[in-house]
């Protein structure tokens, strides 16, 4: 069994480059994607991106010690629901959103998918509620959000048939997570914040935040045998990378 598999672009952060390259100078300005898994058994959002509230007034909503380093770059229509719609496609209609991370460029507009069951990994869960989430990227709001929540632990087979697995990608943060996706004529590695740029893979070089760099680098070694082996790999935020994506209502695997 495969599926279909669409990007979304919901907006774009300006950051320090060194958040990305550890010992980087300047700041980068960076896509924030989503992506659409249609399977006959249900529908599935990969991140859902930044919260609308950040459109109106981005220092309010993520606080002073985010905002000092992040410049929103997020306009009407750009969320998550909206960017949807644009593709004829219900927010209501999405069964799972599956969170890399709980960041809030991440987890910001699964709000605006009212039946949507969340899926994150256990650890991940337990780590965004430490009493100093916040200055590590978490913003509650964001995931508390009175939906269902399914724990995972490890790998998880989402449809039972090999076309949409998640796979631990631990490093970044405690509990990451990406997404093997198997179109028709390709598998795809959806991998959030693992691996944010193709430089981080071909050099193997770290962010310069992160909470576990051994973590970081395993995963990043076993990106590239994979890469090896003839996945495509989504690189998380690489500007460059991402303005040859085909953006939805193309298909990921025709033209990539």
């Amino acid at each position: 069994m495969t599926v279909d598999l669409y990007a979304l672009t919901c907006g774009h952060l300006t950051i320090p480059k060194a958040f990305m390259l550890e010992g980087a100078e300047g700041t980068i300005k960076v896509p924030v994607p989503s992506y659409l898994v249609v399977h006959p058994k249900g529908k599935v959002l990969f991140d859902s991106g930044l919260h609308v509230d950040s459109q109106a007034d981005a220092a309010a909503y993520a606080g002073d010690f985010l905002y000092s380093f992040h410049d929103f770059h997020f306009t009407a229509g750009e969320q998550i629901d909206a960017r949807l719609r644009t593709i004829d496609f219900d927010p209501g209609a999405v069964d799972l959103v599956i969170n890399s991370h709980l960041h809030f460029d991440h987890c910001g507009g699964n709000a605006q998918l009212p039946n949507a069951t969340v899926v994150v990994q256990r650890r991940e869960w337990e780590h965004a509620h430490r009493d100093d989430a916040e200055r590590k990227g978490y913003l509650t709001g964001d995931f508390d959000t009175g939906q269902l929540i399914r724990l995972v632990e490890g790998e998880t087979d989402i449809f039972g048939d090999g076309s949409a697995v998640i796979i631990p990608s631990y490093g970044h943060t405690p509990g990451h997570q990406s997404l093997r996706v198997r179109t028709a004529t390709t598998e795809f590695l959806l991998c959030g914040d693992a691996c944010y740029l193709r430089q981080s893979l071909d050099d193997l070089h770290l962010p310069g935040i992160i909470a576990d760099p051994d973590a970081a680098l395993d995963t990043l070694q076993r990106f590239r045998a994979l890469e090896a082996g003839g996945t495509r790999i989504m690189f998380g935020h690489d500007p460059t990378f991402w303005t040859s994506v085909p953006q939805a209502p193309d298909r990921l695997g025709s033209r990539l």
